[in-house]
């Protein structure tokens, strides 16, 4: 079996770091994700490069009358209120040029090779005190009527946000229509994310340079697929973002991915990677440059080796055929 080579993007905009930043935000690094995603998806056909966009059901909405329309009645509860997409928007208002994309989503949809996938309707966090099952279904319903309802489309694959994985939550996704979920990396440090450390930041970070747990790629047998889930199709590796001013770090970073596809190319394993748009927001041409010779390898390890492109769904659905 030839390696297969998977790319998951976490498409947000503000809707995924508020809670982290406030109104405290610079309004051009999202002005300049949202010409890069353009250009991402142009690279992606010309190189008929699949691609997955879990993305945050709120941008699809037009306006704030469509977001609250689209809704659900029942919020998540949290404890700690400041992670509520609805309490920020209260607090500080809505601002369409960072909180709704209906055109790019449509752009997503008219462009070959590319799924259209979910992060939920509001950036849910499954992992964190409050919030109930039944209100992260009525997240997942409310993602599932306004794609259909506004774009015709029925959403397949979701990634959780912050990669909290709520295994008790996963009958839920298969019941809403959510039949590939990406897991999270097998190492220790990529467990748990809801409870952060120095030690799994670190490890985290390093990882990205240096082997420091078991490697990156899987075979077949490790995604996983339990009677009423959905298959779980794990992530490989967060293509970081550029860091101005250290070229070697940049470098070793890059590097670290190119031989990690080179790995699964050459021994017919998976490899996921994973970024969110506006991970390029900062240092969009050198972003596009390191995106452009990923997928220069791709096609190089595609030549030598069979090494073929799949969106989580294309992975997925492989798995169930031979099931």
């Amino acid at each position: 079996m030839p390696g297969t080579f998977t790319i998951s993007l976490d498409f947000e905009l503000l809707w995924g770091i508020f809670d982290k930043v406030g109104a405290n935000y610079r309004p051009e690094y999202f002005s300049n994700t949202r010409k890069i995603v353009p250009e991402m998806l142009d690279i992606f056909c010309e190189n008929e490069i699949a691609v997955t966009w879990a993305t945050v059901g709120m941008l699809f909405a037009e306006n704030e009358e469509e977001w609250k329309h689209y809704a659900p009645d029942n919020l998540p509860s949290y404890r700690d209120k400041k992670l509520s997409a609805y309490q920020w928007a209260k607090d500080h208002g809505i601002r369409p040029e960072v909180h709704f994309a209906p055109e790019l989503i449509q752009r997503i949809l008219d462009t070959p090779y590319q799924e259209l996938g979910s992060h939920s309707y509001a950036h849910y966090y499954t992992l964190v005190r409050g919030q109930s099952p039944d209100q992260f279904r009525c997240d997942l319903t409310a993602t599932q009527r306004i794609a259909q309802e506004k774009f015709g489309v029925k959403l397949r694959s979701l990634v959780f946000p912050r990669n909290h994985i709520n295994e008790l939550y996963l009958p839920i996704c298969l019941e809403e229509g959510y039949e590939f979920v990406r897991g999270n990396p097998k190492n220790w440090f990529w467990q748990e994310t809801q409870h952060e450390s120095l030690s799994k930041k670190w490890f985290r970070s390093a990882d990205c340079f240096i082997p420091t747990g078991e490697k990156s790629t899987f075979r077949k047998e490790d995604i996983l697929r339990f009677p009423n889930e959905p298959v779980i199709i794990p992530a490989s590796r967060i293509l970081r973002p550029y860091a101005s001013g250290v070229p070697l770090i940049n470098q070793a970073r890059l590097n670290r991915i190119l031989g990690e596809m080179d790995w699964a190319a050459k021994n017919g394993e998976f490899y996921h990677l994973w970024w969110h748009p506006h991970n390029f927001g900062n240092s969009p041409e050198n972003s596009m440059k390191e995106l452009k010779l990923i997928i220069e390898t791709f096609h190089q390890l595609k030549d030598s080796y069979g090494f073929q492109s799949k969106s989580m769904q294309g992975v997925g659905e492989t798995i169930l055929a031979k099931a």
